[in-house]
């Protein structure tokens, strides 16, 4: 081995290499990573969904090795929107038995620009990139490189400069969650700061994050990817894409919400079920959606939300978050009667008024860096401590 050109052992990625998602997609040039599968993704064409569910927030490459240089090529997919500020590039969190030791981020890859205005949508492909981390411990130890959870990724080539092999399964319990963006990680630092990973650390389980930007809509196909995807325990947060997409109104969203519940009942019939409410969010608190842009903050070069909807329209049945908080209550409490095992979490207590005083919503709806953690302490504090319905302790009895 030279100074500065290892001799690179080359090892292919495989499915058994990685944790959090569903399914590899060949590609002519590498391999996409999707959080939901090929029949799940036929029956929705929204390209909200697509983008949201092939960016692999929660998902990571795992193995051991004594290697003390990794490279992985990459092929991002970023996406651009038109008279708005770009997103900084994703981050790659890699771990050495548990520990965020290092980060990277990969230049090139495609450009996607999108003109919202003239509703038109161009591609720009770019080269392939690389993710280099050096200077590792050379001892046998657990490797984690997290995805970017917010950046479409291919992998192209996994080098190191020993070789790698599988890591054994420590026999954790695996914690399913959906929800929105907020749960996907916008706004977060990087793919182990969003708030579900670090709720997963502080509970030592392993996570399957099914956040979708935009697409927490109580659709049937998620609820039946839920279902099918084995797990100890189980989340879901439901209440701001439906405001802010303005998709139903109080007459369908309560059966909806039942018919969700059902069917990932069908499959965990016992499993601890949480379902969580919306977090504070001033603009939907009280307005209905839809959720639009602020084109007077896009003048001044920043990016905000704003609700459009017409308050009379509540007694029509539009929804906003305090209704929707209402009537989740009272589902799972009618639920719970014959279903002992589900449980309900207030979002409020997880990011409510006075928190967006000391830590304000940057664009008026997704929590920073900040935010998360408190959101993520929080949650592990409520739903992994003693006394909560995710207590590993209390399971294993």
């Amino acid at each position: 081995m030279t100074n500065d050109r290892p001799l690179w052992v080359a090892t292919p990625i495989t499915p058994e290499l990685l944790r959090g998602g569903a399914e590899l997609e060949q590609t002519s040039r590498g391999l996409i990573l999707h959080r939901l599968s090929a029949r799940a993704r036929a029956q929705c064409t929204d390209p909200q969904l697509a983008m949201a569910e092939s960016q692999p927030s929660g998902v990571r490459l795992v193995f051991r090795t004594q290697a003390t240089v990794i490279e992985i090529d990459v092929l991002p997919t970023r996406y651009i929107y038109a008279g708005v500020p770009p997103r900084p590039v994703g981050v790659y969190d890699l771990l050495v038995d548990g520990q965020l030791v290092r980060q990277g981020s990969a230049v090139g890859g495609d450009v996607i620009t999108i003109d919202m205005a003239a509703g038109t949508a161009s591609k720009q492909p770019g080269p392939v990139g690389t993710v280099r981390f050096t200077g590792l411990p050379g001892h046998d130890k657990q490797v984690e490189i997290w995805l970017p959870h917010n950046e479409t990724t291919e992998l192209v080539a996994l080098r190191t400069d020993a070789r790698i092999g599988l890591d054994a399964d420590h026999g954790r319990k695996v914690w399913l969650h959906h929800g929105s963006s907020i749960s996907q990680g916008s706004n977060g630092d990087s793919p182990t700061a969003i708030w579900p990973a670090l709720a997963a650390s502080r509970g030592g389980v392993e996570l399957i994050n099914l956040g979708f930007g935009g697409g927490a809509l109580l659709d049937p196909f998620t609820a039946r990817a839920m279902r099918g995807t084995p797990a100890n325990l189980v989340s879901v947060k439901i209440g701001i894409n439906l405001v802010n997409t303005d998709l139903m109104r109080l007459r369908a969203f309560t059966p909806a919400v039942h018919g969700f519940l059902d069917t990932i009942r069908e499959g965990h019939p016992t499993t601890p079920l949480l379902v969580i409410s919306p977090l504070y969010c001033p603009i939907h608190e009280d307005t209905p959606g839809p959720g639009a842009f602020d084109q007077s903050a896009l003048a001044a070069g920043k990016v905000s939300f704003r609700a459009t909807g017409d308050l009379a329209e509540r007694k029509a049945g539009k929804l906003t978050l305090t209704v929707i908080r209402g009537e989740l209550r009272r589902i799972v409490q009618q639920r719970a009667a014959d279903d002992p095992h589900l449980h309900y979490l207030d979002g409020l207590d997880l990011y409510g008024p006075q928190d967006f005083v000391d830590l304000p919503l940057p664009d008026q709806l997704h929590p920073d860096g900040r935010a998360h953690r408190r959101i993520g302490e929080r949650f592990a504090e409520f739903a992994f401590g003693s006394d909560g319905p995710f207590c590993v302790e209390r399971l294993e009895l």
